[in-house]
């Protein structure tokens, strides 16, 4: 077996500022503690002096332009669960380790992926993609992995002597070990672990309790503890709050792209697709703006589902600015890609019928485009109409044309070829309107193929009715 740790030491920003797309000098508050203390900075607040327990007095006086949050472990425990979802594309086995670190089995992975350096790479290109900075460490023991993925990114070894070996090495501030267990080590004398593991067991069970010990066997794989495997959930609802108010498509846009990307994580996580989604904006005094995303088959990538809300929001007025987004999903089907031939000739750049109908649905609105209906009539005048048809009719076993004229036109100069037919219809003799006709698939002088008919029994009179592509 191999364990891969992830590490996302960026998390609690990620999650605090999911609405910011770009956040200068920052920090969390620690919501815990009785006074405002400062429970993270980031780089650019560490410029200026900023430090995690520094009181926000102390901080704002350092640094008057910080931005500060209150952290928010709610959104950090969905965030953990949203790159879970990512993640299990690459393992069937991908447990939680709160509050920033995922633990995944790839021992079962590597032959379909090529081998780890494929999928070190797949696994770190798809992460920087979406903004999160990560660290990695893989060994066959879990809270070894663990260990490692604090202070050794990159580090792989798959063979149990050499995380034995680099363990040892390792200071004792590093080995995940309690701040008061490594306090009182230090005390006796010991600085790394090698030294640790040489103690006899009772002595050392004496000097840092069976909980420090029983560690020290998990991350030499001596001991055992069981992983809660993560499960993917059936349906998708998140929300993202704005501290201010947001007026106007344009400022909605990250946020909107952050919900989009979090229900394609899930859409990969469970080999489905989504076919329709609903964006629901928060405005004052309990107000809402509903906007329903739509698409012609179920789909499940992240760029496809944020064009097509992007463009359905951006055709939406908004009565007030929105406080909140939501994204809900209930419905979400097998994702079946479309089958193509292995020996498909290489297309150009224009895009499928669904994907076309989808973006000219949200940019026109669903009512700008109409859809052509069979309708149980052998008349062609009369056996298409525009509109959702009432019930399902077997298309004509015999080809037609979609390009009818408004009304039939005597064919000058006559056809020079019959191609195909005659078809023969005879109908509407209770309505009035009977039609006696037989039509030809024809070539005219020109190269074209048109439909044209000619009266029951006759040779001449060719009349013009529609035209092939």
């Amino acid at each position: 077996m191999l364990w891969a740790c992830l590490r996302f030491p960026g998390l609690a920003f990620s999650a605090a500022f999911a609405a910011t797309p770009e956040a200068g000098p920052s920090a969390l508050l620690d919501t815990r503690a009785r006074q405002r203390l400062i429970a993270a900075a980031n780089p650019e607040a560490s410029t200026f002096g900023v430090r995690r327990g520094q009181s926000l007095a102390a901080a704002r006086a350092l640094c008057p332009a910080l931005e500060v949050r209150p952290r928010d472990r709610e959104a950090e425990a969905r965030l953990l669960a949203e790159l879970a979802a990512w993640c299990y594309q690459f393992s069937g086995h991908v447990s939680l380790v709160p509050p920033g670190a995922i633990l995944m089995e790839l021992g079962a992975s590597l032959r379909l992926f090529d081998g780890w350096p494929v999928l070190a790479e797949r696994l770190c290109q798809g992460l920087s993609e979406q903004g999160h900075a990560h660290t990695m460490a893989a060994t066959p023991f879990p809270a070894a992995s663990w260990v490692f993925a604090a202070h050794a990114d990159g580090m792989v070894l798959p063979e149990r002597e050499g995380v034995i070996r680099m363990l040892g090495a390792l200071s004792l501030d590093r080995a995940g070990l309690p701040a008061t267990t490594v306090k009182s080590l230090h005390a006796m004398g010991f600085r790394r672990l090698d030294e640790v593991f040489r103690l006899p067991r009772p002595e050392l069970t004496r000097r840092i309790g069976r909980d420090g010990v029983n560690w020290l066997d998990r991350i030499r794989g001596q001991a055992t503890h069981p992983l809660a495997a993560w499960q993917p959930p059936a349906n998708f609802q998140q929300k993202i709050e704005f501290d201010s108010e947001l007026d106007g498509s344009q400022p909605l846009l990250f946020p909107l792209r952050r919900l989009t990307r979090a229900l394609a994580n899930l859409l990969a996580a469970r080999d489905g697709g989504v076919q329709r989604f609903t964006l629901t904006l928060e405005h004052a005094r309990g107000a809402t703006t509903r906007v329903v995303v739509a698409m012609a088959a179920p789909q499940r990538d992240a760029e496809r589902l944020f064009e097509l809300a992007r463009t359905r929001l951006e055709r939406t007025v908004l009565p007030a600015p929105a406080r909140a987004i939501e994204l809900d999903a209930e419905e979400l089907p097998v994702f079946r890609p479309p089958v193509r031939d292995l020996f498909e000739p290489v297309r150009g750049d224009g895009l499928d019928w669904p994907t076309l109908d989808e973006r000219l649905r949200a940019r026109l609105g669903d009512a700008a485009l109409r859809q052509i209906a069979l309708v149980a009539d052998h008349r062609p005048e009369r056996a298409m109409r525009y509109g959702t048809p009432d019930s399902t009719v077997s298309p004509p076993r015999r080809r037609r044309p979609l390009w009818l004229l408004p009304r039939p036109l005597p064919m000058r100069p006559e056809p020079t070829a019959v191609l195909a037919g005659p078809e023969r219809i005879e109908s509407g003799w209770w309505d009035g309107e009977d039609t006696r006709r037989d039509y030809y698939i024809v070539r005219t002088a020109n190269g074209q193929q048109a439909w044209a008919y000619l009266p029951p029994g006759t040779l001449d009179g060719w009349m013009l009715h529609g035209w092939f592509a």
